[in-house]
Formats: C-alpha cells, structure tokens, sequence
C-alpha cells in the first residue's frame, strides 16, 4: 500500500475511472448482442434500431477514450455488416 498521500489519491482516482470503462464497455457489449440477437431472429426493423443505438453508444465510448477509435470503427463496421446481410 503507498505511503504517501498523492500515491494514495492516484489509486483511489485509478479504481474509480477503471469501474466508470467497465460499465462502458458492459454497455456496449449488451448494446452489440441486442443487434447480434435480432440478426440471429431474422428481425430486420429491430436489428436496425439496435444497430443505431449501438452505434451511438460505440461512438461514445470512444469519445470518452475507453475504445480506440479504430476499434470502435471496427465493431460499429462488424455490426453493420451483419445487419445488411440480412435477407
């Protein structure tokens, strides 16, 4: 345990911005099955209002730095790949 008191505030800062990246990306995760779900229903208009509404939550999160935009790109590309192959 650190002993001195600036050491001490960057672990208590450390713990609390890593709990604040995990509900981020657990939010981002649960946004990304709902679209992956609808795909695999075959549910085209429900796939393509969860595509938009993980889209904007992929896009946030790499605004808040938790994602690197290139791998936010990435999953957003992925998602909607998925959803235009639908038939």
């Amino acid at each position: 345990m650190a002993n001195i008191k600036s050491a001490k505030k960057r672990i208590l800062v450390n713990r609390t911005k890593a709990e604040r990246n995990k509900a981020i990306k657990s939010g981002v995760k649960t946004a990304m099955k709902k679209v992956l779900a609808a795909v695999e229903a075959g549910d085209k208009a429900v796939a393509q209002e969860a595509l938009i509404a993980a889209t904007a939550t992929i896009d946030k999160a790499a605004t808040k730095g938790v994602y690197h935009k290139n791998t936010a790109a990435r999953k957003i590309s992925r998602l909607a790949q998925a959803v235009n192959k639908m038939a």
